[in-house]
């Protein structure tokens, strides 16, 4: 018999298999971004899992938003986002992420192969891939894109780990361009307007290599944006780095194509930042998971749940001419002090600017934080207290340096007027968001106002142990110790913004 050689034996592989070999994409991280080891790999991924805790979503889940960073620094948040969907009946997880390292124009759908990861190989839904590519001329495949791309790759081994034989649809920006995001936008509305079995990962990080506090300041302002679910307003911060989402266009996107199927919920199920994750709080990259979603309660539930939840509001603290009356005085003091050096007095008649109440300003410039300064509680009058915090705010913060004559006219003024502090007997009546906190224990304590919860979309659970781990310099479940004195308050807070400056 004739000896065959390696090129004989080569011509007799099939032309199939070869084809399809060469469409594999192969993981570039593993190894350096997340283990190369698949056993490895599905055991970090299950920790991360079982130790996330996201609240229960209800109704139908349209996309989630993931950090892409790696796994030992986002992999904690990350899981709160998949853990949420993996109840869920999906056949094709559409991974929106962007070019980190190569630029081009347009959008790129990879559509057509498999991924591999060390937890194996993964389908492109090329049929839906293809779909989307018909859309518009703007959307096509560029290989390119992909290559050591975390913000798509960091997603496939949770998909893979989550969703047992689904495919994927990897896709990646090119530019920012608020055009391409509604082209995208458009194009998933359209070729899923009739699919429930899809799913939609946005990847984005928030801040990025900030410190620790002004990390978390930046994106609570990012959070409080993206629970409104205004997309637009979204991007345009972004591109005024007053928000830092890398992944704005994913995000905008999304939220723009969950718009157009009907899909206007949002929840943050965590933040933390790598601070948070890794330990070093020096310089700090900040990390999101959220769920876009319909809700199933019926509205007629709604409208009961709000109307309870009005009975429960507390009774207004001031009218509208007070409170303009108290931004005016703020604003006349920080004037005084900052161009004069002279603190103003003021002399009120209005008997509820007279009593003795606690208050917090806090001063914005362009939608950042400038300062904020507060007074729990006060024994002299209310108008004195925010005289006195206004300027405080504007030149004692540490935080900040001290204001110039020149921003001045460049801040925007919010107070918060709060009512007496409560002591309650346990952690079991605090009402999250709601109730603004503070604990102590000897000589450490913290305070958290209550728009802290509403900003960051916290649970009781996170808003607590942030505000005994990094206010009170506390243990981080501090506030479960029968020996931490626990204290609730509200706050009536309004702004230049809402109520103009004068």
């Amino acid at each position: 018999m004739k000896k065959l050689t390696l090129i004989t034996i080569f011509l007799f592989i099939p032309i199939a298999f070869i084809a399809s070999a060469a469409d594999v994409k192969n993981a570039d991280l593993a190894g350096s971004w997340y283990s190369a080891s698949g056993p490895a790999l599905e055991r970090e991924l299950k920790g991360y899992l079982d130790a996330a805790s996201p609240e229960k979503i209800e109704g139908r889940i349209f996309a989630i938003i993931s950090p892409h960073a790696g796994y030992q620094f986002s992999g904690p948040v990350a899981a709160y986002a998949f853990k949420s969907v993996q109840e869920m009946k999906v056949k094709t997880v559409i991974v929106i992420g962007f070019s980190h390292r190569r630029g081009f124009d347009g959008i790129s759908v990879y559509d057509k192969g498999s991924f591999r990861t060390p937890l194996g190989e993964i389908p492109v839904d090329t049929k839906l891939a293809a779909s989307l590519e018909g859309q518009s001329a703007r959307i096509s495949f560029y290989p390119a894109a992909f290559g050591e791309e975390n913000s798509v790759e960091m997603m496939v081994p949770f998909v893979q780990l989550i969703f047992k034989g689904a495919s994927i649809v990897p896709i990646a920006f090119g530019t920012q361009s608020y055009s391409d995001a509604v082209i995208l936008a458009d194009a998933l509305a359209s070729v899923l307007k009739e699919r429930d079995d899809c799913l939609i990962i946005a990847s984005t990080d928030m801040s990025h290599y900030k410190p620790y506090e002004k990390a978390n300041e930046i994106d609570a302002h990012t959070i409080a944006l993206l629970n409104s679910m205004k997309a637009k307003d979204l991007y345009g911060e972004a591109q005024l780095g007053i928000c830092e989402l890398c992944g704005i266009m994913p995000v905008t996107a999304t939220l723009l194509a969950a718009e157009k199927l009907g899909f206007n919920d949002i929840k943050v199920l965590k933040y933390a930042n790598s601070g948070d994750t890794f330990g070093d709080k020096s310089r700090v990259v900040g990390y999101l998971a959220a769920a876009v979603y319909k809700s199933s309660a019926q509205p007629s539930a709604v409208s009961a749940e709000k109307k309870e939840n009005k009975k429960e509001e507390p009774p207004m603290l001031l009218n509208e001419a007070q409170k303009k009356r108290l931004l005016q005085v703020a604003r006349e003091s920080i004037t005084s002090f900052v161009r004069d050096g002279k603190r103003k007095s003021f002399t009120e008649a209005d008997p509820v600017l007279n009593e003795p109440m606690g208050a917090f300003v806090t001063l914005h410039e362009k939608g950042e934080l400038r300062g904020c300064i507060g007074n729990m509680a006060s024994s002299g009058p209310l108008c004195k207290t925010v005289a006195d915090m206004a300027v405080e705010a504007a030149t004692g913060d540490p935080r900040f340096t001290t204001l110039s004559p020149g921003e001045i006219d460049k801040i925007d003024i919010e107070i918060s007027v709060l009512s007496p502090l409560k002591r309650v007997a346990s952690h079991e009546e605090i009402k999250i968001p709601g109730h603004g906190v503070l604990v102590r224990r000897g000589f450490s304590s913290g305070v958290y106002l209550p728009q802290v919860a509403t900003e960051t979309g916290w649970s009781k659970e996170e808003f607590m142990t942030s505000l005994c781990a990094h206010k009170a310099g506390l243990p981080a479940n501090a506030w479960k110790d029968p020996a931490t004195e626990i204290y609730v308050f509200s706050a009536e807070v309004f702004g230049e913004k809402e109520m103009g400056r004068r």
